[in-house]
């Protein structure tokens, strides 16, 4: 028997472009700046690309392929846990769908083909909404906020 796929969604507003939304998540100079980390490819259809922790060691934490690519409005890629490349099993699909919306844009962010229950699940439900909000903050304000930060102690 097949383990159950679940999707999750997250829609938000930026105050921005399609173009500087979609130039955030591709550009690794960019995506170090609110997510801690760089998208890493050449954006080709079928091309590998690597999320790359921005630190000395250099870690690629997530790797993945290219599936579809329009800019400014859609991007899709697989993703998976560096240390399950070799799994097809492991791989889950990301889809970033940006939407001019008067003044701004909605980005919504479909992360589907997730196993129930699986580590990967609860870890980008947790954080795609902080990824996300560093995201609007940088495109809206100039600055990211910190996507490391741990909840204060009660």
């Amino acid at each position: 028997m097949k383990p159950e796929k679940i999707s999750y969604v997250y829609v938000t507003y930026i105050r921005s472009t399609p173009e500087k939304v979609f130039e955030a998540i591709t550009r690794p100079e960019i995506a170090r700046r609110y997510w801690g980390h760089e998208n890493v490819s050449d954006w080709k259809p079928g091309s590998p690309w690597q999320h790359v922790r921005a630190s000395d060691e250099r870690t690629v934490e997530l790797v993945g392929q290219v599936v579809e690519i329009a800019p400014p409005t859609r991007l899709v890629i697989t993703w998976a846990g560096a240390s399950q490349a070799a799994d097809p099993q492991a791989y889950s699909r990301v889809a970033f769908d940006i939407v001019p919306y008067e003044d701004m844009v909605r980005l919504t962010v479909t992360h589907d083909e997730l196993e129930a229950g699986s580590g990967m699940a609860k870890g980008i439900q947790q954080g795609w909404p902080i990824v996300l909000s560093s995201l609007k903050s940088l495109l809206e304000t100039g600055e990211g906020i910190d996507v490391f930060a741990k909840p204060k102690a009660a």
